[in-house]
Formats: structure tokens, C-alpha cells, sequence
């Protein structure tokens, strides 16, 4: 069968190695269609979180749509077409067949655009990860990125109550897509600039939280200055390194700051965010057509990873299809 490998320094191709057999007590899935996350990127670029290359078949791909070849006895039958939402250590995605536990698939509504309903993946970790918010009613909430994690962030943040939300976002198709959710601001540079721009947004004061969608040192210490006195950071990028990173502690302890961070949606059991985000998308309350932007097949897996890595052209979320 046809699968990416990984071998790191952004180094992907599609190779053809051995199909998994049927097992008891797994699901095989032949897979139909996956993107591309950010964590993908850290991993293929950067070596972070997981590093050992090449990589299995298939990984690090965790956000797929595919249909049941063989439930294995797990009470999935054959056809059903289904989310597979692994976690990033038996991601397998990005593969023609994967066999993955049934813990991380939810299955889906018929009559809906399976590359729509593939984006519940995003939407339901963002949902995760927004438990971990505090109350944000009639609060301003600065989000940091607008690839599909930001964009997502936007829309739930504005569902639990925000009042204003402001967007750091140096990409002008990504901004649009900010500002088609209504966003009340968007900011066009990074760094020191996109701080000074969020604080004279706010008088002065402050954002009452930051989301970091983007992930990495940069960014964080963007958010410990754009952040108003005890207010709220909230991690949601994953870091782009192993090791320790330079973190502004002066102003994090001055400014009296809380902080959360987001991993392992999941691992929890039942995936019940996702179904969550599932049923969000079936309902039309997020109209997911405009974050499908990019698609590919799954031999020019390269291709895609680039666009990804270096989005142009409009790209907001690229895909895979695998036939």
C-alpha cells in the first residue's frame, strides 16, 4: 500500500510498504482523506515531540476520514465511515490502511462533506483545550495564529462569551478568514510590533487573555506582553524544540499571569470532544467549507507538507486524498 515516511529535517514521501492485516481487538480502516496539523510540522520539520526517524508508515497523520475494512470484533462493522483521531504516538493517518484502536474513532453522519466533517479532528481539540479557559464573558481575548487552530479558537471563544476578539496574524488570506467569524480586530505584524499593537487596542491595559495557536518561544513571550495584569495565557502551539526555551519569567511573575497548556484530547476516554465537534460541523454551526482549501494526493505528500510549512496561495488547511 502507498504511505508517507518521514524521515525528518522535512524530509516525506510516499513509499510503498506492507498492509496491515486484520486483527482482533483493532479496526481496520482503509483511509479516504487527512490533513495536514501543525504538530505534523513540528514533527517533520523540527523532531518535536517525537524524534526517532524514520517515522512508522503513515505517521505523524492523526486527523483522517476513513471507512471500516475489517471492525476486528470491536462492534464497528464493515462501511461504517468514521474519524480516526489517534494519538500522535500510533498516528498512522497518512497510510492507505491503518489499524487503530477503537477508542479513537467516532463514527459519522451520512450525507455530509466528509472533507467538512475531517476538520472535527482541529475543531475538537480546540474544544478540549477550551475547558481549560476561564470565564470569558464580556471579556477581550487576543488569539494568536489563524491557521485552523486560531480560526477555531475564534469561533469557540466567541461561543463561551467573549466580547471583543483581536487577531495577531502576519498572513492576509489567514486575517480574511478571521474576519469572516467576525473577529472585531485583526493585527498584521508579529513580534514586539503585534505587542504594541494589542496594548494600544486595548487602551493600554491589555488583553484578559492570549491564545497561543502557533506554538514555539516567539509567540509565548508575544502573549506575556499582550496580556493585561493577572490575566490568562493559554498554550495551545505546540513548542517547536526539546530543551529549555527563553521564556520572559520578569514579565510573567510582574504581570502576576496564570497560565494553562493543552495536550493529550485524545486520550480521553470516549473522545467525547470530538464527537462534540462532529456534531457542531452536522449542525452548521461552523461552516467548514472555507478552512478546506488545499488538497492533494497522497503521492505528493511532499508537495502538500511544503505548502503547509510555507502556506501561499490562500492555504489555510491542506489535505490529503488517498484512493
Amino acid at each position: 500500500m502507498p504511505a508517507a515516511i518521514a524521515r525528518g529535517g522535512g524530509r516525506i514521501a510516499c513509499e510503498e510498504v506492507p498492509a496491515p492485516e486484520p486483527t482482533p481487538g483493532k479496526v481496520l480502516v482503509r483511509m479516504q482523506m487527512a490533513s495536514i496539523c501543525g504538530s505534523d510540522l513540528h514533527i517533520v520539520y523540527h523532531g518535536y515531540p517525537i524524534k526517532d526517524y524514520p517515522l512508522a508508515p503513515g505517521a505523524p497523520g492523526h486527523e483522517g476520514v476513513g471507512v471500516v475494512a475489517d471492525g476486528g470484533g470491536t462492534g464497528f462493522a464493515e462501511g461504517e465511515t468514521v474519524l480516526t483521531a489517534p494519538n500522535i504516538w500510533g498516528s498512522r493517518n497518512f497510510a492507505r490502511y491503518q489499524l487503530i484502536d477503537p477508542g479513537f474513532l467516532v463514527r459519522l453522519p451520512v450525507g455530509r462533506e466528509k472533507a467538512h466533517l475531517l476538520m472535527a479532528q482541529q475543531l475538537g481539540t480546540v474544544l478540549f483545550a477550551a475547558r481549560k479557559l476561564p470565564d470569558l464573558n464580556g471579556k477581550t481575548v487576543a488569539v494568536i495564529g489563524q491557521g485552523s487552530a486560531g480560526l477555531f479558537h475564534d469561533f469557540v471563544v466567541r461561543r463561551l462569551g467573549a466580547a471583543r476578539v483581536i487577531t495577531v496574524e502576519p498572513n492576509a488570506a489567514r486575517r480574511e478568514a478571521g474576519r469572516a467569524l467576525d473577529v472585531d480586530a485583526t493585527v498584521d505584524v508579529t513580534g514586539q510590533k503585534a505587542v504594541d499593537a494589542v496594548l494600544e487596542l486595548t487602551g493600554g491595559k491589555g488583553a484578559d487573555v492570549v491564545v497561543d495557536a502557533v506554538g514555539g518561544y516567539p509567540t509565548l513571550n508575544d502573549a506575556v506582553g499582550m496580556v493585561r495584569a493577572e490575566g490568562h495565557v493559554h498554550v495551545f502551539g505546540l513548542p517547536d524544540r526539546f530543551g529549555h526555551t527563553p521564556f520572559d519569567l520578569a514579565g510573567f511573575v510582574l504581570k502576576r499571569l496564570d497560565m494553562t497548556t493543552v495536550f493529550g484530547a485524545q486520550d480521553e476516554p470516549g473522545v467525547p470532544a470530538f464527537h462534540e465537534a462532529v456534531r457542531l460541523i452536522a449542525e452548521g454551526a461552523i461552516d467548514m467549507a472555507p478552512y478546506v482549501t488545499h488538497t492533494f494526493p497522497l503521492q505528493r505528500v511532499a508537495e502538500a507538507f511544503a505548502l503547509a510549512h510555507e502556506p501561499r496561495d490562500g492555504a489555510l488547511k491542506v489535505s490529503l486524498t488517498i484512493d
